[in-house]
């Protein structure tokens, strides 16, 4: 898990696309962090915008800002690209719920994933 230490020195070294900065708590950041370590990653970042911080939300079950988003984006290894054009495949992955274990903020809010939503982004791919 990501530590407050690591998540402090991403956010001051964070290229960030917004003007004024927010972020919500570092849980967020840590389901960012899970979410996108579960997407298969492409050679480079893909063209299309899509809306990755609203896919994140609903797994989490948490609001997380696009700022978290790109503190996690900065922080992982194999992420590469600016919010949203991210070198993620378009194929996405449902990650394992297992991920948000130790996540204490996950599943906090009133962020949930429908039946249709989980059929029109995964498909069947899932961990």
């Amino acid at each position: 898990m990501l530590s407050a230490e690591e998540i402090a020195a991403a956010k001051k070294r964070t290229k960030y696309g917004t003007k004024d900065r927010h972020h919500e708590h570092d849980d967020c950041i840590r389901i960012a962090y899970e979410w996108l370590d579960a997407q298969p990653k492409t050679k480079g970042a893909v063209r299309a915008s899509r809306p990755l911080k609203h896919h994140i939300e609903k797994w989490g079950g948490r609001y997380v800002s696009q700022n978290d988003v790109e503190v996690a984006a900065q922080l992982h290894p194999d992420v590469r690209g600016e919010y949203p054009f991210y070198n993620v495949s378009r194929l996405l992955i449902l990650p394992s719920d297992a991920r948000l274990a130790g996540i204490s903020q996950a599943k906090t809010q009133n962020y949930a994933m429908s039946d249709r939503h989980v059929r029109e982004v995964y498909g069947s791919r899932s961990e």
